[in-house]
């Protein structure tokens, strides 16, 4: 618990409360990764539109399998709206201190290489294009994401919801600065049950994070769109993408 106190002191006081949305899109927060950059961390938070109520979960990535690590992702939700969101986010990262502890993530937190979040204006959805380190004047040469959308069987309750659900592959279209076709990630047509009634994706961003040995990991930060009471609800998953 002691290892994250600072962080947890300024949730207390930055996060007392959050205004009425017409629907759910979950806040991102990166935490780090490991020496080796064999894990990533990362919570995203924020007011369900179902419920009303705070919800907090923490993600603990192997970014070499592509896979969570055991027992995570660590989730907490609420019953009562007696909970502010600050204490959800307090409760989430007590509960993640012994990995986050373990793993040393906090020390390393990488670098955010790219961000453009769903109310930004004109960010193209299906790409980003970035340089590895943040840096003026840029050095290095850029990389570009690219992610596509495609057509799963509904299954579950959302037969009755929706037509199709959406899955997605992920690739490099250029890597250091040279034109690339290399898919790093594709789903199978059986979409997890976590991400509801998927309607669409959208690249909102990348994390990278280069060890003192071994190759350098970039996280491709993916919004998931799915249905939700009032509009589309949005939730945050990160995808390893080793260049």
């Amino acid at each position: 618990m002691n290892y994250c106190r600072t962080w947890l002191a300024g949730v207390a006081t930055a996060f007392v409360a959050l205004p009425a949305m017409a629907a759910d899109f979950a806040s991102f927060q990166s935490l780090g990764f490991s020496e080796d950059g064999g894990v990533y961390a990362f919570e995203e938070y924020g007011i369900s539109d179902s419920s009303g109520l705070a919800y907090s979960s923490v993600f603990f990535i192997d970014t070499v399998k592509d896979t969570f690590l055991p027992d995570t992702p660590i989730r907490i939700g609420v019953k009562r709206d007696t909970a502010s969101i600050a204490a959800v986010r307090r409760e989430a990262m007590e509960k993640a201190a012994p990995l986050l502890s373990q793993h040393g993530l906090l020390d390393r937190p990488g670098e955010l290489a790219a961000f453009s979040p769903i109310s930004e204006i004109d960010a193209p959805k299906d790409e980003v294009r970035y340089f590895e380190h943040p840096a003026d004047p840029a050095f290095g040469k850029p990389y570009t994401l690219k992610i596509e959308p495609f057509f799963a069987t509904p299954t579950r309750y959302c037969v009755d919801l929706v037509d199709a659900l959406k899955a997605f592959r992920l690739k490099y279209t250029e890597k250091d600065g040279e034109p690339a076709d290399e898919i790093v990630h594709e789903d199978s047509i059986d979409i997890p049950e976590s991400r509801q009634c998927t309607v669409d994706y959208r690249l909102g961003g990348v994390v990278t994070y280069s060890p003192l040995a071994g190759r350098p990991v970039h996280m491709a930060l993916v919004n998931v769109l799915s249905l939700g009471y009032e509009g589309n609800n949005g939730r945050w998953i990160a995808v390893p993408a080793r260049p």
